[in-house]
C-alpha cells in the first residue's frame, strides 16, 4: 500500500510538472524535460487509476448578476437630501383604543349632548361594532377630538414636519339624518 501511495505521489508530481511545462510553452512541444514515450505513460497510468479525462469549457454568463467594478456607495445615495416639508412621525407608540381607527374608518351614529361634561358621540367602524367619543379622546395617529356639537364632531389632526412646522388639519364628521347618506 505504501509503494502504491508513492507511486501515485510520483505520477501527480510529474503530471503538474507536465501541466505547467505545456502551459509555460503554450501548448506546443514540450522539449527536453519530458519525452513523449514519459507522457504516453501518464496517460495509460492515470487512466488505470480512475483519473478520468473531461474536456470542459468555461462559459461566464453576466446576465443577473452585479458588476463588480462599481463602488457600492455610489454618490446619489451619499447626496440624498432630504424633503424639509416631508412629514415626520415622531411617536412610534403602539396604537391601542381609539388610535386604532382613523377618522375616515369612522361613521357618526349618534349625539349625545351633556350639560357639563360635554358632548358624546357614538361612532362605529366597518363592521358594526360601536364607540364612544368624548372631547380630548386621541382618535388616528395625529387627531384629537376637539368639539361635539349637534350635528358633528370635530378633529383636529397635528402633524410635524422634518423642519420643525406643525401643520393642523381639522376633519369633520357630521350626522347623516335619517334616510341620507
Amino acid at each position: 500500500m505504501q509503494s502504491e501511495y508513492k507511486r501515485n505521489k510520483k505520477l501527480y508530481g510529474i503530471a503538474g510538472l507536465l501541466f505547467v511545462t505545456v502551459w509555460a510553452v503554450g501548448g506546443t512541444s514540450v522539449g527536453a524535460a519530458v519525452d513523449n514515450k514519459e507522457i504516453s505513460g501518464l496517460v495509460e497510468s492515470s487512466s488505470a487509476i480512475g483519473i478520468e479525462k473531461t474536456a470542459t469549457t468555461f462559459e461566464y454568463i453576466m446576465e443577473g448578476r452585479p458588476d463588480p467594478f462599481v463602488p457600492f456607495i455610489t454618490e446619489e445615495v451619499v447626496t440624498k437630501i432630504f424633503d424639509p416639508d416631508e412629514i415626520v412621525n415622531d411617536d412610534y407608540m403602539a396604537l391601542t383604543g381609539m388610535r386604532q381607527f382613523e377618522p375616515g374608518q369612522l361613521t357618526l351614529v349618534a349625539i349625545l349632548k351633556g350639560d357639563q361634561r360635554g358632548g358624546v358621540a357614538m361612532v362605529e367602524d366597518v363592521t358594526g361594532r360601536g364607540y364612544m367619543l368624548s372631547e380630548g379622546v386621541p382618535i388616528g395617529r395625529r387627531g384629537v377630538v376637539s368639539e361635539i356639537t349637534a350635528n358633528k364632531v370635530l378633529i383636529v389632526e397635528t402633524a410635524r414636519t422634518r423642519a420643525g412646522k406643525e401643520i393642523k388639519n381639522t376633519i369633520v364628521m357630521r350626522l347623516n339624518k335619517e334616510g341620507e347618506q
